[in-house]
């Protein structure tokens, strides 16, 4: 099946900016997250959309992706199919025209390879993405068989060269075809291309040589870390083959939520009660931060929506470049449940006042009274 594009997957358009795309991605990874979303298809959704935002985040592959897609460019002709008419590629057409004997690069299959990286997806605390912590994950990997030391041949013997490919791991299958006799390399159907022939297996890897193991790792998750943002483990994917090195384990972070706090960047956000009296007398009210209580300053007269900044208050920088800020809007709360004596206070005060707006908020007024008329 092939892969949907990953602007589509993001749903947002080419041009969308590198804003855009985190924030479609912040929205869709909560959403198919597997920690959060228990649908059949939710861990292929995440990893679709972990996988698009992974390229549209980063320039450099975003820019190839928009010029080749989802073709490698470095392929070649090498991942262009098959030709038709017997053809099986570059090397077969260049063997066709040079000969069957070896002109064509030919892959060794007992040369080293490195192991494939492997994914791991965990879910952190606000508190401890903004301030980092360390851990140890346990992870299911393939590692080399203690019985056989990853050979695949029960102990005691070893494998053997491959008879039939001599341990080239290819097979030449000639073909008549009206340009002439074509010679096709195709991999070794006897030994899968390895080169090589257990006669007596390893009872405990089944000739594989490597087992299923589950391994304990220690993680440091960096300070400042977000939503989506992936930590790479140097050598602690699967295991190489043939002596080649080992892969790579990325460890991709899904943030839980703040039932206070609310993140951008590295800027934090939330929104802070003040009552009435408050509002119109001002007031020195304790302000939690992720860093612990300050005390903030309300000015006299302070309305609804008004917006404080305490610096320094944020998220570390996850690349060490500062602290974010803290951003308060303040709400101010109106009683539902008034004593008698409560009331009676707001009529006198109502009273002394007049209940007269001012020239603003007669402006106001005045503009509904119109529209409530049709003028």
């Amino acid at each position: 099946m092939s892969k949907r594009d990953y602007y589509e997957v993001l749903g947002v358009e080419n041009g969308a900016s590198k804003d855009e795309i985190k924030k479609a991605y912040r929205k869709l990874s909560k959403k198919y997250h597997p920690d959060i979303n228990k649908e059949a298809d939710a861990n292929e959704k995440f990893k679709e959309i972990s996988e698009a935002y992974e390229v549209l985040s980063d320039e450099q592959k975003r820019a190839q992706y928009d010029r080749f897609g989802h073709t490698d460019p470095n392929q070649g002709f090498g991942g262009g199919g098959d030709f038709g008419g017997g053809f099986g590629g570059f090397e077969d057409i260049f063997n066709t025209f040079f000969g069957g004997g070896g002109g064509g690069r030919r892959r060794d299959p007992n040369a080293p390879r490195a192991g494939a990286d492997l994914q791991y997806t965990m879910s952190v605390t606000f508190e401890e993405a903004a301030f980092g912590k360390e851990t140890d994950i346990e992870i299911p990997k393939e590692e080399e068989c203690d019985t056989c030391d990853g050979s695949g041949a029960k102990p005691g013997t070893k494998p053997e060269t491959c008879k039939h490919c001599q341990g080239t791991g290819q097979l030449n299958v000639e073909q008549n075809t009206p340009f002439g006799r074509i010679v096709n390399r195709r991999v070794c159907h006897h030994c899968h291309g390895t080169g090589k022939f257990i006669k007596e297996k390893c009872n405990t890897c089944g000739g594989n040589g490597k087992v299923q193991k589950r391994r304990k790792i220690h993680v440091k998750i960096p300070a400042g870390i977000d939503e989506g943002q992936q930590l790479r483990v140097s050598g602690q994917g699967e295991p190489g083959v043939n002596g080649g090195p080992p892969g790579d384990l990325y460890v991709v972070f899904h943030v839980r939520s703040h039932e206070f706090f609310e993140r951008d960047g590295d800027d934090i956000y939330c929104e802070m009660p003040i009552t009435f009296v408050q509002s119109a007398m001002g007031d020195e009210i304790e302000v939690p931060t992720l860093h612990g209580k300050v005390k903030l300053k309300v000015p006299a007269g302070t309305q609804t929506g008004t917006k404080f900044r305490l610096r320094g208050k944020g998220v570390p920088n996850v690349r060490g470049y500062g602290t974010g800020d803290q951003h308060i809007r303040v709400k101010v709360v109106t009683p539902t449940k008034l004593t008698d004596k409560q009331k009676e206070l707001l009529r006198e005060f109502a009273d002394i006042t007049g209940q007269v707006p001012d020239e603003q908020h007669e402006s106001f007024f005045d503009k509904v009274k119109r529209a409530f008329k049709g003028e």
